[in-house]
């Protein structure tokens, strides 16, 4: 006797033992869009980038507008827009291009010396069976944590002519025979100064290139030592590589900041004797606050802007360069 089973339309079309069907198709979750900020990051970022506009885009893009006019010191004094009469000036003033002459003299001379001090530094305080190891290491921050106005102060009392220690102690070695102003000599105060931006900058540098010869894996040393590489050998062939790209990027930032240097040689010399030590911001300061041409010292304030920017922009292609390699 058979028994008709009337199935349902549902049932069939799970057409499983026990009325289990096939399994549901999942939905799939929408990825996230990598890089897209949702409005409650934005909420986020608003503490942070709120000063920012104010303290620093909106003073530089003031700053930029003021290039243009005619702005001059004193209250109530009308301020006209002028176009590029700022920097038809400044391509025909000679004391810019002397301060700027200058300021290339100046930041090629420390960021080359700051370099090459910094990695012998560097070298001998990674030797591991250098004695006072760690004290050498603290010394040798000592200048990177001093303002640079009390550094420009304390060199001063250096460099005096009369109640300094180095004529002092020049004199008692038999190097000199009598005083000499080191800051008010016109050939000699550019050397005192680059001498003492050398001194104030060696810190950052000597514990970037510390970090980077440390982290040279030691087997690499091993290895060449073993294929009878000498010091000099195994600092071409393994420490160099290494650090290489730590050496970009450290002695292009100190490019940047040696050119943008102000406070210190201020304090030092005020850029004299006779400009010789006038870099292109002690220039601008000197033409904004001195003179009180507020647009023109503006204008090379935006040259500066630009040449920063083209720094920047080569620091940066070398750096995506070298990590593509």
């Amino acid at each position: 006797m058979s028994v008709a089973v009337e199935t349902s339309p549902a049932a069939k079309g799970r057409g499983r033992i026990g009325g289990a069907g096939p399994p549901r198709r999942r939905r799939r979750s929408r990825p996230q869009t990598a890089g897209r900020m949702g409005p409650d990051v934005w909420v986020l970022l608003l503490p942070a980038l709120i000063p920012i506009a104010v303290l620093s885009l909106g003073p530089l893009l003031y700053g930029v507008y003021l290039g243009f006019t005619d702005a001059r010191a004193g209250l109530n004094v009308p301020t006209d827009f002028i176009g590029a009469e700022n920097f038809k000036e400044l391509v025909h003033d000679g004391l810019f291009w002397s301060s700027f002459k200058i300021g290339l003299i100046w930041t090629v001379s420390v960021t080359v010396l700051q370099f090459a001090l910094s990695l012998g530094l560097a070298l001998l305080l990674n030797v591991e069976g250098l004695r006072l190891r760690p004290l050498a290491r603290v010394l040798a921050l000592v200048p990177w944590a001093m303002p640079p106005v009390v550094i420009g102060i304390m060199w001063r009392l250096v460099y005096h002519p009369d109640a300094g220690i180095l004529n002092q102690a020049l004199q008692t070695v038999g190097l000199l025979h009598h005083n000499v102003d080191w800051l008010s000599g016109f050939a000699l105060a550019l050397p005192a100064v680059i001498a003492v931006g050398v001194w104030t900058g060696m810190p950052q540098t000597t514990v970037t290139l510390l970090a980077a010869l440390q982290g040279v894996p030691a087997d690499l040393h091993e290895a060449a030592a073993l294929d009878g590489a000498g010091t000099w050998a195994r600092f071409r062939v393994v420490v160099w590589p290494a650090i290489k790209p730590v050496v970009l990027s450290i002695t292009s930032l100190n490019f940047i900041w040696n050119f943008n240097e102000f406070g210190l040689v201020y304090v030092l010399t005020g850029g004299g004797p006779g400009g010789k030590t006038q870099l292109p911001m002690l220039f601008a300061y000197m033409e904004a606050f001195r003179y009180g041409h507020f647009g023109y010292a503006a204008a090379l304030g935006d040259v500066m802007v630009v040449i920063i920017a083209v720094l920047l922009v080569v620091y940066l292609r070398a750096q995506t360069r070298e990590e593509a390699s």
